[in-house]
């Protein structure tokens, strides 16, 4: 694997870094994956771990770091009042990125692990004309398509984020995978322990990934969408990035969901 087909960028005007990958030849319609690391910021190693796959399906990759000081709860698209909004970073990272491909649109394909998880799959729910597919690793509990709860326990508006309205007929529409270690049942200090998300989502990645799927079914079905939503336990893995790429093959399994069988 060639490095230096990793380039390091930094977003103007914001000091936030980002790792992008363009092929070669990517014509005019390119895909774009987006990976996002979690609470430990391992932002290099979801870039190299998923370079080769990038460049086996000829689609862009773009890593973002959003560091711990400036967007401290980026998994809940930075809704703590006076810190970053993760969110609209994202946003001006992939416009950057189409304006320097030169094209009109850039579909995005998701996937974040376990607090990138929580994001991607909130920011999908916010953003769901920007996103084709979602696949989630192993987040640590989810946003419901629930109106009764306030964000991000469900999808009704708050004043922090006074422009995201979530419309369920939209984002239901998106197909998703979750993909958790089947080892991954602890209760650490990692995992939102609080007996609200345990009564509503379940006490582990594992029953709250079900729980979620099984939610978010329900409400797809009942607006007569026939989207897909499912759970993968990956083999011989806990709650490591590290060893779910490289005992469980979640990088294999997320790739060929979101973009079919590998060429």
């Amino acid at each position: 694997m060639n490095k230096t087909e990793l380039q390091q960028r930094l977003l103007k005007g914001t000091g936030v870094t980002y790792y992008q990958h363009i092929p070669v030849g990517i014509g005019t319609s390119p895909s774009l994956f987006i990976s996002v690391h979690g609470w430990s910021r391992n932002v290099l190693e979801h870039a190299y771990d998923f370079l080769p796959l990038a460049r086996a399906y000829g689609v862009v990759l773009v890593t973002p770091l959003f560091e711990t000081r400036r967007f401290p709860h980026y998994q809940r698209l930075g809704c703590d009042i006076g810190k970053g909004r993760a969110d609209l970073i994202l946003n001006r990272i992939v416009d950057t990125v189409r304006l320097e491909i030169g094209v009109k649109r850039l579909p995005l394909f998701l996937f974040g692990y376990s607090g990138g998880g929580q994001f991607v799959q909130r920011y999908t729910m916010a953003y769901p004309d920007r996103v084709m597919r979602l696949a989630l690793g192993a987040p640590g509990w989810y946003t419901f398509p629930d109106p009764a709860h306030p964000f991000p326990l469900g999808i009704a508006s708050i004043k922090q984020l006074p422009d995201i309205h979530f419309n369920p007929s939209a984002f239901l529409k998106i197909s998703t995978k979750v993909l958790v270690g089947e080892l991954d049942t602890r209760r650490n200090h990692h995992l939102n322990t609080s007996k609200r998300v345990d009564q509503m989502q379940g006490v582990n990645r594992q029953e709250r990934a079900l729980r979620w799927i099984q939610s978010m079914t329900a409400a797809a079905r009942a607006c007569n969408y026939n989207t897909i939503y499912t759970l993968e336990l990956l083999p011989n893995s806990d709650h490591s990035f590290h060893r779910c790429m490289e005992k469980g093959g979640m990088g294999d399994a997320a790739f060929s969901f979101l973009f079919g069988p590998r060429p």
